[in-house]
């Protein structure tokens, strides 16, 4: 079990801290330790014993600086960043610092890696670099809802002798169909997926696995942390990160439990400070990148009837319910403990702004050939997360001034695979070499992009690079001109496609389409939202300020519910967004941020890029906690 405390933490005056200890399967309690790392140094106080309670004896107003890289520094210097540091975000005010030499944003699969790489050539090399990751979810795997097909690739780079460490990777998987589906039919195709020898397993216990491979080598790991502003040196070098502040509440008011941390980021698909360094230093167009296209999917895990279980098997599906001009498919992975995955992804340039992801996925569920399997069934979790599909195309130059961009932030999904876990953790593992080198050898961290130019990263995204944009053709189409690429011309056709319209622009107004009619849910297969949403444990703490803010909030009534009748309610799959009566018998746009799985999918599809997400107070949103356990 990892130790997600504070250890080995203090400032330059060396006065203890104390924070949250979240474990994933029980309180715990916080840790307390003198500036050095190494274990064993810990003393214990108690805290509450509910996991998700707010901390009542925060640190002083506390930031973690330097970043994940800063490149002049010399071998085992510590540099403090000074008080009143710009941010991007602004309003930085005066604080106290906590000092890193490496601060990595989530831990998720990539975060986790660049750690755990750092560390090791850390030992390989007799080097001391401190390593902080920290993480918005409440705890390690809070934010990653179970279900994926592992391809174990970069793993076996990472940590050779996982199969015999305990690693949560037990179920191989068993077989692998691909259905094109009807209303009423399906219709088995050639599957493209190469899922041979790999897993189903549950990425959220895989990372928290990771998190304590991570800690066994010295890194000190942060849950409940929000990075939301980014801290600059005088010459405009990323040296840290601040979270937001803790304890405001919405009115401004600093609440008794008030703290402001300065610590470092953690991010994914459509991060918001890495979105931010990706326009302020402009690095798609560095590369000439193509802007990023996303996919929304939304899933549940079930435990089904023991005799329709079959541990390790994998289907995946296209057509039905979308129409022929939506990309997207389904996809459902036999788990162990007769656990399965289930799940719809629908890529955001859909046209009609009446489709309504959520339904369609619902809609999904009663297909004949898809209902029997989930008959006498039960969810256990429901959760909903966009993801990067614009592949080679769409990588932006992964370097900034002080730090890089690694993992799905970067956007190093394989599409036709549908895998992203193995490419970041890769990218993850670069990223660490490049910043060990950096700080101990005196390189740049240009050499994480070089690196990432020469690995099967790219070579695996370049072969792809036409997969994705083929469907803006349409299905038929997309499917013809896959099937060639893939069988025909292996990837080495000269040609590079691009991709379409930007998701937000590709919407259609609402009087090109007819509304859509979906059937009311049965209850059984089928659920509406609040029902869902209770399965997904979200939380924020009530009294704070919203997180999700329109930059103009004239156009919901002027601009989306006139031209194209209120997208934001559909679209979304926790239902933040809803229109309600005014004291004018009008129809006024509410936000319901209490309901925020943290999908992204308002920040990316609004079709004005009106709605801006950002991060909330650390800890809060949903709460995946679905243990696969072993067969």
């Amino acid at each position: 079990m990892y130790r997600s405390a504070l250890s080995g933490v203090t400032s330059k005056s060396r006065r203890p801290l104390r924070c949250p200890f979240f474990s994933p399967f029980r309180a715990e309690t916080p840790i307390i330790s003198s500036v050095s790392p190494s274990p064993g140094l810990e003393s214990r106080l108690p805290i509450p014993s509910n996991r998700f309670s707010s901390f009542r004896d925060p640190p002083s107003r506390a930031s973690f600086a330097p970043s994940i890289c800063f490149p002049d520094w010399s071998p085992g210097l510590r540099r403090r960043v000074v008080s009143r540091t710009r941010g991007l975000c602004g309003g930085s005010g005066d604080r106290e610092t906590l000092e890193y030499d490496v601060v990595i944003v989530g831990a998720g699969p990539a975060g986790l890696s660049a750690a755990i790489r750092l560390k090791q050539m850390c030992l390989k090399r007799n080097a001391d670099l401190s390593v902080c990751v920290l993480e918005k979810g409440p705890e390690v795997g809070a934010h990653i809802i179970s279900g994926n097909v592992f391809e174990p690739r970069a793993l076996d780079e990472l940590i050779p002798q996982w199969r015999h460490e305990g690693a949560p990777i037990e179920v191989p998987v068993s077989s692998d169909k691909f259905w094109l589906l009807t209303e009423n039919h399906s219709l088995q195709l050639p599957s493209p997926f190469d899922n041979k020898g790999n897993y189903v397993i549950s990425l959220s216990q895989l990372v928290r696995w990771m998190a304590t491979k991570a800690e066994e080598v010295g890194v000190e790991i942060y849950p409940g942390f929000a990075a939301s502003e980014i801290l600059y040196d005088e010459n405009d070098r990323v040296i840290g990160v601040a979270t937001n502040d803790m304890g405001v509440a919405k009115d401004g008011s600093k609440r008794e439990t008030f703290q402001r941390r300065v610590t470092l980021l953690a991010e994914g698909c459509r991060g918001s400070l890495s979105e931010k360094m990706i326009r302020a230093h402009k690095l798609r167009e560095k590369v000439q990148g193509q802007h990023q296209t996303y996919a929304l999917g939304i899933k549940e895990v079930w435990e089904i009837e023991e005799g329709k279980h079959k541990p390790g098997s994998v289907l995946h599906t296209i057509g039905w319910p979308l129409d022929m001009k939506t990309y997207g498919g389904s996809f459902l992975y036999h788990m162990s403990n007769r656990q399965i995955a289930i799940g719809l992804v629908i890529a955001l340039n859909y046209r009609n702004p009446y489709l309504n992801p959520y339904d369609e996925f619902q809609k999904f569920k009663h297909h004949p050939a898809i209902k029997p399997l989930l008959m006498g069934g039960t969810v256990l979790e429901y959760g909903a997360r966009t993801l990067n599909e614009g592949g080679f195309q769409s990588i932006p130059y992964s370097v900034f001034p002080g730090g890089a961009i690694i993992g799905c932030s970067a956007g190093f999904l394989d599409v036709p695979k549908i895998k992203g876990t193995h490419t970041a953790m890769k990218s993850g593992m670069l990223a660490g070499e490049a910043a060990f080198r950096t700080l101990v050898e005196g390189a740049t961290m240009e050499t994480y992009w070089d690196n990432l130019k020469k690995s099967w990263i790219w070579e695996d995204l370049k072969r792809a690079r036409n997969y994705r944009p083929a469907f803006k053709y349409g299905l038929i189409p997309g499917l013809t001109f896959s099937a060639l690429e893939r069988y025909v011309f292996r990837g080495r056709l000269p040609l590079t496609l691009k991709h379409g319209k930007p998701d937000h622009e590709a919407t259609d107004i609402a009087s090109l389409h007819a509304p859509i009619q979906y059937l009311k849910p049965d209850g059984q297969i089928s659920f509406d939202v609040p029902t869902s949403l209770y399965r997904s444990n979200t939380n924020h703490e009530h009294d704070q300020p919203a997180h999700l803010h329109l930059r103009d909030s004239t156009v919901p009534e002027l601009v989306n519910l006139p031209l194209y009748a209120g997208p934001e309610s559909r679209y979304c799959p926790a239902r933040v967004y809803e229109y309600t009566p005014d004291e004018n018998h009008g129809l006024k746009l509410h936000i319901n941020a209490q309901n925020c799985l943290h999908c992204k999918a308002c920040d990316i599809k609004d079709p004005k890029q009106n709605i801006e997400w950002t991060v909330p107070e650390g800890g809060g949103g949903p709460g995946y906690t679905i243990i696969q356990k072993k067969v």
